[in-house]
């Protein structure tokens, strides 16, 4: 078995970008599924609930820095997951929006898929991009990815980031966790800057 290397570097570190997090004043707030879905049932995540406090005191720190918000929400089908007639697709109340604050639904994992997201970021006129929600390996990847094809610099508050177990394939599990890390890594090698701390973001 081949061992690993002693000190890996991502692309971004060997191109010597620069990986400082997005600040709050030059950037757009992009929280993504932050739905109940995710709370309870089949698709409940076994960190949502810290979270989603860490979304929520990331949001109170982007209004008092009057950072433009977009709240992302997932649509699905009538009585089924993510129906967002139903509590189940609603916003969790910790971070519903407010008077002002987008609010841009969905129906793919990337946020820009059908969506007016990029054309809502262009009459603000900011390409930096800070991003936290739901899950951490399908939407939160999915659109950080997409985001560096729209031309924006994506910093991800990994704290104020959750998802699930996931089976192997081989009649076992990868903890959520171990998925959460290794997208994360993933994502820290090409598509966005990766904010350990929430004190890094300001």
């Amino acid at each position: 078995m081949t061992e690993p290397q002693k000190d890996p570097k991502t692309l971004l570190q060997l191109a010597g970008a620069d990986l400082t997090p997005g600040r709050l004043a030059e950037s757009a707030l992009v929280l993504i599924d932050i739905q109940n879905e995710y709370l309870s049932g089949p698709l409940a995540l076994p960190d949502a609930a810290n979270a989603v406090e860490q979304a929520r005191a990331l949001l109170e720190k982007a209004r008092a820095a009057k950072t433009p918000i977009f709240h992302i929400a997932h649509k699905g089908k009538a009585g089924g997951p993510f129906d967002r007639d139903a509590a189940r697709g609603a916003i969790v109340d910790a971070v519903a929006p407010v008077d002002g604050e987008a609010v841009i639904e969905k129906g793919l994992p990337n946020s820009f898929a059908g969506t007016d997201l990029h054309a809502e970021l262009g009459k603000i006129g900011r390409k930096n991009l800070i991003l936290a929600g739901f899950m951490t390996h399908m939407c939160i990847s999915s659109t950080a990815r997409a985001a560096l094809d729209h031309g924006y610099r994506v910093t991800i508050d990994a704290a104020a980031c959750a998802t699930r177990d996931l089976p192997d394939g081989k009649g076992g599990a990868i903890a959520a966790s171990l998925v959460h890390d290794v997208a994360l890594a993933e994502l820290s090698d090409r598509f966005a800057i990766i904010a350990r701390s929430p004190a890094e973001i300001v």
